[in-house]
Protein backbone atom coordinates (compact mmCIF):
# COMPACT_ATOMS: atom_id res chain seq x y z
CA UNK A 1 0.00 0.00 0.00
CA UNK A 2 2.95 2.34 -0.45
CA UNK A 3 1.33 3.97 -3.48
CA UNK A 4 -1.72 5.30 -1.61
CA UNK A 5 -1.83 7.75 1.33
CA UNK A 6 -3.94 5.50 3.56
CA UNK A 7 -5.45 2.02 3.53
CA UNK A 8 -9.03 2.36 4.79
CA UNK A 9 -9.38 -1.41 5.14
CA UNK A 10 -8.27 -1.75 8.79
CA UNK A 11 -10.69 0.92 10.04
CA UNK A 12 -13.50 -0.44 7.87
CA UNK A 13 -12.99 -3.88 9.42
CA UNK A 14 -13.11 -2.40 12.93
CA UNK A 15 -16.44 -0.74 12.13
CA UNK A 16 -17.72 -3.99 10.61
CA UNK A 17 -16.83 -5.93 13.78
CA UNK A 18 -18.61 -3.38 15.96
CA UNK A 19 -21.69 -3.50 13.75
CA UNK A 20 -21.64 -7.28 13.76
CA UNK A 21 -21.93 -7.26 17.56
CA UNK A 22 -25.04 -5.05 17.59
CA UNK A 23 -28.11 -6.88 18.84
CA UNK A 24 -31.63 -6.27 17.59
CA UNK A 25 -32.50 -4.94 21.04
CA UNK A 26 -29.85 -2.22 20.70
CA UNK A 27 -31.19 -0.77 17.46
CA UNK A 28 -33.39 1.71 19.34
CA UNK A 29 -30.66 2.80 21.78
CA UNK A 30 -29.37 6.36 21.87
CA UNK A 31 -26.05 7.39 20.35
CA UNK A 32 -23.71 10.37 20.77
CA UNK A 33 -25.47 11.83 17.70
CA UNK A 34 -28.58 13.50 19.21
CA UNK A 35 -30.80 12.85 16.20
CA UNK A 36 -29.69 9.24 15.69
CA UNK A 37 -30.57 5.99 17.41
CA UNK A 38 -28.31 3.00 16.71
CA UNK A 39 -30.42 1.95 13.73
CA UNK A 40 -30.05 5.41 12.18
CA UNK A 41 -26.29 5.39 12.78
CA UNK A 42 -26.00 2.02 11.06
CA UNK A 43 -28.07 3.31 8.16
CA UNK A 44 -25.81 6.34 7.92
CA UNK A 45 -22.70 4.15 7.92
CA UNK A 46 -24.14 2.07 5.10
CA UNK A 47 -25.00 5.13 3.06
CA UNK A 48 -21.67 6.85 3.56
CA UNK A 49 -19.77 3.66 2.73
CA UNK A 50 -21.61 3.41 -0.59
CA UNK A 51 -21.19 7.12 -1.29
CA UNK A 52 -17.45 7.16 -0.63
CA UNK A 53 -16.99 3.91 -2.55
CA UNK A 54 -18.55 5.59 -5.56
CA UNK A 55 -16.58 8.78 -4.90
CA UNK A 56 -13.37 6.76 -5.08
CA UNK A 57 -14.48 5.23 -8.36
CA UNK A 58 -15.51 8.67 -9.69
CA UNK A 59 -18.92 7.08 -10.27
CA UNK A 60 -20.82 10.27 -9.60
CA UNK A 61 -24.59 10.34 -9.33
CA UNK A 62 -27.33 9.80 -6.81
CA UNK A 63 -25.14 8.21 -4.15
CA UNK A 64 -22.54 10.99 -4.24
CA UNK A 65 -24.86 13.95 -4.82
CA UNK A 66 -27.18 13.48 -1.84
CA UNK A 67 -26.82 15.72 1.20
CA UNK A 68 -26.51 13.25 4.13
CA UNK A 69 -28.42 15.64 6.40
CA UNK A 70 -31.47 15.75 4.13
CA UNK A 71 -33.07 12.66 5.70
CA UNK A 72 -32.70 10.46 8.77
CA UNK A 73 -31.27 7.14 7.54
CA UNK A 74 -32.51 3.77 8.72
CA UNK A 75 -31.83 0.08 8.22
CA UNK A 76 -33.89 -2.72 6.73
CA UNK A 77 -33.96 -6.48 7.39
CA UNK A 78 -30.76 -7.10 5.40
CA UNK A 79 -28.70 -4.33 6.94
CA UNK A 80 -25.90 -6.56 8.24
CA UNK A 81 -25.06 -7.93 4.81
CA UNK A 82 -25.54 -4.55 3.16
CA UNK A 83 -23.21 -2.78 5.58
CA UNK A 84 -20.54 -5.48 5.33
CA UNK A 85 -20.61 -5.32 1.53
CA UNK A 86 -20.56 -1.52 1.52
CA UNK A 87 -17.57 -1.36 3.88
CA UNK A 88 -15.68 -3.96 1.85
CA UNK A 89 -16.42 -2.02 -1.33
CA UNK A 90 -15.30 1.25 0.24
CA UNK A 91 -11.97 -0.19 1.37
CA UNK A 92 -11.29 -1.84 -1.96
CA UNK A 93 -12.16 1.26 -3.99
CA UNK A 94 -9.72 3.44 -2.05
CA UNK A 95 -6.90 0.95 -2.62
CA UNK A 96 -6.79 2.18 -6.21
CA UNK A 97 -4.21 5.01 -6.41
CA UNK A 98 -6.43 6.78 -8.95
CA UNK A 99 -9.06 7.29 -6.25
CA UNK A 100 -6.74 9.76 -4.51
CA UNK A 101 -6.20 11.92 -7.61
CA UNK A 102 -8.31 14.40 -9.53
CA UNK A 103 -11.66 15.66 -8.31
CA UNK A 104 -14.64 13.71 -7.04
CA UNK A 105 -17.83 14.35 -5.09
CA UNK A 106 -19.39 13.22 -1.81
CA UNK A 107 -22.44 14.56 -0.03
CA UNK A 108 -23.05 16.84 -2.97
CA UNK A 109 -19.70 18.59 -2.44
CA UNK A 110 -16.88 18.53 -4.98
CA UNK A 111 -13.56 17.58 -3.38
CA UNK A 112 -10.01 16.71 -4.41
CA UNK A 113 -9.63 12.94 -4.34
CA UNK A 114 -7.09 13.04 -1.53
CA UNK A 115 -9.38 15.16 0.64
CA UNK A 116 -12.33 12.86 -0.04
CA UNK A 117 -10.24 9.90 1.10
CA UNK A 118 -9.36 11.69 4.33
CA UNK A 119 -13.02 12.55 4.90
CA UNK A 120 -13.94 8.89 4.39
CA UNK A 121 -11.37 7.89 7.02
CA UNK A 122 -12.76 10.52 9.39
CA UNK A 123 -16.33 9.31 8.91
CA UNK A 124 -15.32 5.73 9.70
CA UNK A 125 -13.24 6.82 12.67
CA UNK A 126 -15.77 9.11 14.33
CA UNK A 127 -18.86 7.02 13.63
CA UNK A 128 -17.00 3.94 14.78
CA UNK A 129 -16.56 5.73 18.10
CA UNK A 130 -20.25 6.65 18.08
CA UNK A 131 -21.23 3.03 17.56
CA UNK A 132 -18.85 1.69 20.18
CA UNK A 133 -20.08 4.15 22.81
CA UNK A 134 -23.74 3.57 21.96
CA UNK A 135 -23.42 -0.21 22.28
CA UNK A 136 -21.00 -0.34 25.22
CA UNK A 137 -17.91 -1.68 23.48
CA UNK A 138 -14.27 -0.77 23.83
CA UNK A 139 -12.86 1.11 20.84
CA UNK A 140 -9.33 0.88 19.51
CA UNK A 141 -9.34 2.52 16.06
CA UNK A 142 -6.75 2.04 13.36
CA UNK A 143 -3.85 4.39 14.25
CA UNK A 144 -3.41 5.59 10.67
CA UNK A 145 -7.11 6.45 10.34
CA UNK A 146 -6.99 8.20 13.72
CA UNK A 147 -4.04 10.34 12.62
CA UNK A 148 -5.76 11.23 9.35
CA UNK A 149 -9.00 12.13 11.11
CA UNK A 150 -7.23 14.29 13.68
CA UNK A 151 -5.32 16.16 10.97
CA UNK A 152 -8.49 16.79 8.97
CA UNK A 153 -10.52 18.00 11.94
CA UNK A 154 -7.67 20.15 13.26
CA UNK A 155 -7.38 21.89 9.89
CA UNK A 156 -11.15 22.46 9.79
CA UNK A 157 -11.13 23.97 13.28
CA UNK A 158 -8.22 26.25 12.40
CA UNK A 159 -10.01 27.39 9.25
CA UNK A 160 -12.94 28.53 11.38
CA UNK A 161 -10.79 31.50 12.37
CA UNK A 162 -10.66 30.66 16.05
CA UNK A 163 -14.44 30.46 16.34
CA UNK A 164 -14.19 27.04 17.92
CA UNK A 165 -16.14 25.36 15.18
CA UNK A 166 -15.27 22.23 13.26
CA UNK A 167 -16.81 20.29 10.42
CA UNK A 168 -19.58 18.85 12.59
CA UNK A 169 -20.15 21.63 15.09
CA UNK A 170 -18.59 23.43 18.06
CA UNK A 171 -15.36 21.86 19.30
CA UNK A 172 -15.61 20.41 22.82
CA UNK A 173 -12.76 21.64 25.07
CA UNK A 174 -10.45 18.89 26.36
CA UNK A 175 -7.02 19.00 28.05
CA UNK A 176 -4.08 19.42 25.70
CA UNK A 177 -2.59 16.18 27.02
CA UNK A 178 -5.78 14.15 26.52
CA UNK A 179 -5.44 10.95 24.46
CA UNK A 180 -5.40 11.52 20.70
CA UNK A 181 -8.74 9.75 20.29
CA UNK A 182 -10.38 12.02 22.86
CA UNK A 183 -8.94 15.11 21.18
CA UNK A 184 -10.14 13.91 17.80
CA UNK A 185 -13.64 13.13 19.04
CA UNK A 186 -13.77 16.56 20.72
CA UNK A 187 -12.80 18.23 17.44
CA UNK A 188 -15.81 16.53 15.85
CA UNK A 189 -18.09 18.26 18.36
CA UNK A 190 -18.58 15.24 20.61
CA UNK A 191 -18.01 14.89 24.33
CA UNK A 192 -15.33 12.20 24.78
CA UNK A 193 -16.92 11.33 28.12
CA UNK A 194 -20.28 10.42 26.60
CA UNK A 195 -21.67 7.06 27.74
CA UNK A 196 -24.91 5.34 26.85
CA UNK A 197 -27.78 6.27 29.19
CA UNK A 198 -27.95 3.82 32.08
CA UNK A 199 -25.29 1.65 30.49
CA UNK A 200 -22.01 0.32 31.75
CA UNK A 201 -19.32 0.13 29.04
CA UNK A 202 -18.64 -3.45 28.01
CA UNK A 203 -15.35 -5.06 27.05
CA UNK A 204 -16.97 -7.30 24.47
CA UNK A 205 -15.19 -7.27 21.08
Amino acid sequence: MTDIPLDLGPQARIVARLAGAVTDEQLADRTPCPDYRVRHLLGHLTGLAVAFRDAARKDLGGTTDTDPTSTVPDVGPGWRRELDEALDGLAEAWRDPRAWTGTTRAGGVDLPGEVAGAVAADELLVHGWDLARATGHDYAPDPAALAASHALLTAAAEESGGAGNGIFGPVVPVPADAPLLDRTVALSGRDPGWTRPGGIPSTRP
